[in-house]
Parts: C-alpha cells; sequence; structure tokens
C-alpha cells in the first residue's frame, strides 16, 4: 500500500543510444529533491543493497559512497541503485553513469540520469525498478522492493536477449 497516491520522482522520458540510456528523472515532490529528506534513508539503503557501499563517485565524499548518498540529489542516488541493480543482473560494476542537470532547457526539478549498459533492456528496468526502490527508501511506500525478485526479472530480459 503506498503512503501517497503521487510519486516524489518519476522517469518523464527515455532516450537510448548505442552506448546510453539516458533518462529524464523528475523530482515531483521537492522536499524530496535531495535524499537527506529522509531519515534512515542511507542506513536502509545498506540494509537492502549492501553493494552501493562499493560504489565510487567522482564528486563524492571523501568518507565515501555511503557519506555522499547522505546527501545528495534524489536522481543522482537513483543512478547508483540502477547501477547496483544492473550489477547484481550480471552488468559489469565498470559501467560508467552520471547525472545532470539543465533546468532552463529541461525544467525545474528535472535531472538527466545516463547509464552505459551491456543490455539496454536491462538497464531499463532497472531505471524503472530503481524509482520504486528509490521511493521506498524515501518513505513514499509502504512496500518493501523484494530485490531478489527484480534480479531475477532483470535476468531473465537478459536471457531472452541471447
Amino acid at each position: 500500500m503506498d503512503r501517497t497516491s503521487s510519486p516524489a520522482i518519476f522517469i518523464q522520458r527515455l532516450n537510448v543510444d548505442l552506448e546510453y540510456v539516458e533518462a529524464y528523472v523528475c523530482v515531483m515532490d521537492r522536499a524530496f529533491a535531495r535524499t537527506s529528506a529522509a531519515p534512515r534513508m542511507v542506513e536502509r539503503a545498506r540494509e537492502l543493497l549492501p553493494g552501493l557501499a562499493r560504489h565510487t563517485c567522482e564528486n563524492g565524499s571523501a568518507h565515501g559512497a555511503m557519506a555522499e548518498f547522505a546527501d545528495t540529489e534524489t536522481a543522482h542516488f537513483l543512478e547508483h541503485v540502477a547501477c547496483e541493480l544492473m550489477a547484481l543482473a550480471g552488468s559489469p560494476r565498470s559501467l560508467r553513469a552520471e547525472t545532470s542537470w539543465d533546468f532552463a532547457t529541461d525544467g525545474p526539478g528535472v535531472f538527466r540520469v545516463r547509464i552505459a549498459y551491456d543490455d539496454d533492456l536491462v538497464c531499463l528496468g532497472a531505471l524503472q525498478a530503481g524509482v520504486d526502490v528509490v521511493e521506498w527508501l524515501l518513505g513514499r511506500s509502504d512496500e518493501k522492493p523484494d530485490i531478489d525478485r527484480i534480479v531475477a526479472s532483470l535476468v531473465a530480459v537478459r536471457r531472452r536477449a541471447e
């Protein structure tokens, strides 16, 4: 059961090219523009996706990725969640990703999350599942994401493409 009928974030549109998926992520609820708006989010994220602790970030904190995640743009955190889901489904951890924004061009609260992929459908699925994970971590959903089920569905997508 959802705590609210409208999401804090959603994917507005997607572009897929030969190397990257670019998601335009809209942060609808400005109160959740940064991860620091959600108490215990990092602790819950570490429990749900322990591999996030191994992530690196070029603009990250000197204290590691989890310290960065405690106060970063929510769309940037979605980038890392999607990459972690992809890695759990068999994608290389070396794939690059970045989050940027141009509010003058794209509109207020719209971020560009760009992720390299080895399988475009796995990347697309990880982004969509990542939105659900982030919504739960923000405390916007009562339904805890089933990471094993999400990963199994991403692996199945990869296998169908082989």
